[in-house]
Formats: C-alpha cells, structure tokens, sequence
C-alpha cells in the first residue's frame, strides 16, 4: 500500500510539471476560428444573428456561441462593462477555444475633435490611461509587467499588422449609416484607443487624453484584450464606432446613438470576418 501511495504521488507530481512548469514550455496551438467579442448587448446581438447554424456554450457560466459567418469558423461573446470582465471572457475563450484571432468590436466616446458619432476608429494602439506603476527603482512609468516573461510590456499595444491590413481593405466595402438626419457620410480612421475603468463625460478628461496619449477614442475593455492577446501572442485588433464625444452630454449622446454606432461596428466585422481565410 505504501508502495503504492508513493507511485501515485509520484504520477501527481509528473503531470503537476507537465501542466505547471516554465511558462516557455507552454505553446498556444491554434485553431482556424475567429473571436469576436463586445460588451454591450447592441454589439454582440448583430452579430450572433447572422451566425449560421449556433451552438451555444456556456463556461464558468460565460455565454459563448459559434457558428458559421461567412464561410469562417468564429465564437462570439459578451464580456460585459470594464477591463475585468474583458480580461475573464477573453481567458476563457483563448483557452476553451484557441482562436487564431480576436476582434473585439463595440462604442466608445470620441477625444479627436474632427470625429463625431458615427465614425469608427481603428485601434492602431491601444492603451491603458488609467495605469501606472513605481518600480522598485523609483522609475514612473505607465507599462504593465507580462507576468510570463516578467518584462515590461508596451505602453501601447500595437494592432496585428495583417488584421489592421484586411480591416483597411474592408472599410471600402461597407456602406456605414449616418447618424440621425445627417448627410454626412462616416469617417474611419486607424487612430489611438485608450482603455480605463471609467466612462468619460468630462471636456477636461477629454483634454487630459489627448494631451497625454494624442488619443483619438476611449473606452473600457480594449486594452485589457489587448494585454492579454499581447502575452499569449494571439493577434488582435479593436474596432471602435463612436456613440459620443466623451463630454458632457456623453451618457445622453450614448443612448442616443448607441444603436447606430453598434450597426457600423458590426458591419465593419463582418467584412473583416469575410476576408479571413
């Protein structure tokens, strides 16, 4: 019995290794499968209507569902509000799911003052704005640390470069929808996101962004995606349509606009999704 007690925990400790050890000895295996993700419910239905025969998956009590969108294999989620809700829905569907590539599409507030809602920023960057740290050698700085290789990740999380290509490629093809009576016809623009834990409906803080980040949209979940594809070495892009301009009339603009500026997003993601083969 003892002999076969310490066999056991010997078994116990071989697959503890296996599963735990260096975080170099761990490959991210991919699958032919695209994430689309979102957090209000405007964004996420759009595209889960025009999936293809749906399967839904519910994990640690996430909804995930997966389908068919134009001939490619993708899974879509709700993360909800703010940076840890993104960060827990994106970890489990990079590890139930693997997907080649993340998009996370959705509304933000425009800091850019030749933007106006509507018009759909492409995440070139994104950051944190509401990020910073101390070192142990007294240096301020506004980097997150990658916990698997323990350096300093960028300031600024630079959008997959094959990705930024097809969405580029992508906006010619869709017809956006104007705001309200408007004739103006949508802008995009590949620009700078910033993320943080908080919605924006100040000028001031609208003057803070862009004189400390040249940001051109804000939001709360981006960068938290960002950061974790950023690790795991997952490619990744962010597209933002704008519901507001981030001021004071922020949270009316919003319900105003939300649904429209949730329209043109998913429309710009779908064509992505299309050329992705």
């Amino acid at each position: 019995m003892l002999y076969f007690a310490k066999n056991c925990a010997l078994v116990v400790f071989l697959l503890l290794v296996g599963t735990c050890g260096p975080a170099t000895a761990q490959v991210y295996k991919t699958r032919p499968l695209t994430l689309l993700l979102g957090a209000f419910n405007d964004e996420v239905k759009l595209l889960e209507q025009t999936v293809e025969k749906p399967r839904v998956y519910q994990i640690h009590g996430i909804k995930f569902t997966r389908g068919k969108l134009h001939g490619r294999d993708v899974v879509i989620a709700l993360t909800g509000v703010g940076k840890v809700n993104a960060a827990m829905t994106t970890t489990l569907a990079l590890q139930y799911f693997r997907p080649a590539e993340v998009l996370f599409t959705g509304i933000a507030g425009g800091l850019n003052p030749d933007l106006q809602p509507g018009d759909i920023v492409i995440g070139g960057e994104v950051a944190h704005h509401d990020f910073g740290y101390v070192s142990f050698q007294n240096v301020a700085t506004r980097q997150t640390r990658n916990p698997i290789s323990g350096e300093f990740n960028p300031a600024f999380f630079p959008a997959d470069s094959a990705l930024l290509a097809k969405t580029r490629r992508a906006v010619d093809q869709v017809p956006l929808e104007a705001i309200s009576a408007s004739s103006r016809v949508p802008r995009v623009m590949v620009g700078r996101i910033v993320t943080g834990d908080v919605f924006v409906s100040s000028e001031e803080k609208v003057r803070q962004l862009r004189t400390d980040y040249q940001a051109d949209a804000t939001e709360m979940e981006g960068a938290a995606v960002a950061q974790i594809c950023w690790q795991q070495q997952v490619p990744c892009l962010v597209i933002r349509s704008l519901s507001d301009k981030a001021d004071g009339t922020a949270r009316e603009d919003m319900l105003r606009f939300v649904k429209v500026a949730a329209r043109n997003s998913a429309a710009l993601v779908q064509e992505v999704v299309r050329s992705i083969r």
